[in-house]
């Protein structure tokens, strides 16, 4: 949520931003939003004057009775209950035009940072670093799917069965395979990073989606259950809201944390992309980074999360960059994005594994999660980031590590996890 204050300051500033972010119309948006707080606080002061007024004629009615002038007090009491009915409405206008703005000022992106570029889509983000080089396998590299499929272990059609499209069943080696890179990813970050595990809600209500931005623009890329919850689509939102509605004391922050949760999203606008293999799906396994700091904190603690995030890279051996991405391909709610994109040999592509944002005070306005120190006060700034997606890890780990005959070579890191196990072959 954008301050108010600050728009009404400097239209101009937020025009600018969105226009950086590809909105369209983003001068008539201003403009309407404005026009909109203008009525509401004119009306807003109108009513404070018909309740004062409320008050005074109370305060009459009251001495009238005093003094024993029961004809004034019956006549007082009469214009009351015309201006009550006049008050009753004014209160109801005043509601629809506070949801109104709330509204208006919901469907509002970030503002984002000076140094992000501007640009319209992925084609305009910015390599900021690379780590490592293409693996080089000396056999024509398949899918992962493909791997999986002939390994006997990953099945597209019992899931369909199942669930739909979309879904995938992992078997034998491949799940294990799974289940380690989730599990080697909790260590490194609580061990080394100092993140505290957080196991947290799948279900959540819509406060908590709306606090971190899903609600209400993105409702259709949600699943909801029959009672009102959803099911969260990262553990951004259950960690996030963690903190709503509470004052930190300045000493406690930063707070880091990271749990490994399934997620689930309607993939809405993703028809026809990603249909093979499980890059694209309903359901999966990602480990969450979510930080809570102070405003001036927040900067060095997006390096240091993405880092973090990196690490998990770099211990699998697996080649990847880091992109900044421009305003165009950013996030809702995030004023700063590095995407960290892996090399799948399959593919001949880099694709997302990691997205970490700075959020600034965006999502903690929505929350209303506040710092408190003896230097002042203020909204807590969030950061979330990927640490990382653990299927989009294992296709990583298939493609890379494939061998001519269709087995998998366990990186080291990940041998503790598979019980000394050095490579996956069929079953």
């Amino acid at each position: 949520m954008l301050e108010l204050k600050s728009i009404r300051e400097n239209p101009e500033a937020l025009v600018a931003a969105l226009e950086k972010r590809g909105v369209a119309v983003a001068a008539d948006a201003v403009s309407s939003l404005l026009a909109l707080d203008a009525e509401r606080r004119t009306h807003s002061t109108e009513l404070q004057r018909l309740q004062e007024a409320r008050n005074e004629a109370a305060k009459d009615i009251g001495k009238a009775m005093a003094a024993g002038d029961a004809a004034l007090a019956e006549r007082l009491k009469a214009e009351t209950v015309a201006a009550r009915e006049t008050l009753r409405a004014m209160e109801e206008a005043q509601r629809g035009l506070d949801e109104c703005l709330n509204e208006r000022l919901s469907t509002l992106p970030n503002v984002p940072h000076d140094e992000v570029p501007a640009g319209k889509d992925e084609k305009d983000n910015v390599e900021v670093r690379v780590h490592g080089a293409k693996s080089v396998q000396g056999f024509p590299a398949k899918e992962h799917f493909e791997l999986g499929e002939a390994l006997r272990m990953m099945d597209f059609e019992g899931a369909a069965k199942v669930a739909g499209s979309r879904f995938t069943v992992l078997k034998g080696g491949l799940a294990r395979l799974e289940r380690a890179l989730g599990q080697f990813m909790l260590d490194l970050h609580t061990q080394e990073h100092g993140y505290t595990e957080v196991q947290p809600p799948l279900l959540v209500r819509d406060e908590a989606m709306y606090g971190t931005g899903q609600l209400p623009k993105f409702a259709e890329d949600l699943f909801r259950t029959t009672d009102g919850r959803w099911l969260i689509p990262t553990a951004e939102v259950s960690l996030t809201n963690l903190v709503r509605e509470t004052d930190i004391a300045a000493e406690a922050l930063p707070l880091r944390m990271v749990a490994l949760t399934p997620c689930f999203r309607s993939e809405a606008g993703a028809a026809g992309r990603d249909q093979r293999g499980m890059l694209r799906q309903h359901q999966f396994n990602k480990v969450e980074l979510v930080s809570v700091t102070s405003p001036e904190a927040a900067r060095a603690e997006h390096e240091r999360m993405t880092e973090c995030a990196e690490e998990v890279l770099k211990r699998l051996g697996l080649h990847f960059r880091t992109m900044l991405l421009c305003a165009g391909d950013m996030g809702f709610g995030a004023r700063k994005t590095y995407d960290i994109e892996v090399w799948l040999p399959g593919q001949n592509a880099y694709r997302e594994i990691s997205s970490c944002s700075d959020c600034g005070d965006f999502q903690a306005r929505r929350m209303d999660a506040r710092w408190r120190g003896k230097d002042g006060k203020g909204f807590v700034h969030t950061l979330n980031g990927s640490g990382v997606a653990v299927g989009r890890a294992l296709i990583a780990v298939m493609e890379n590590y494939q061998n001519a005959d269709g087995s998998v070579t366990v990186p080291d890191v990940l041998k503790p996890y598979m019980g000394g196990k050095e490579r996956i072959v069929a079953a």
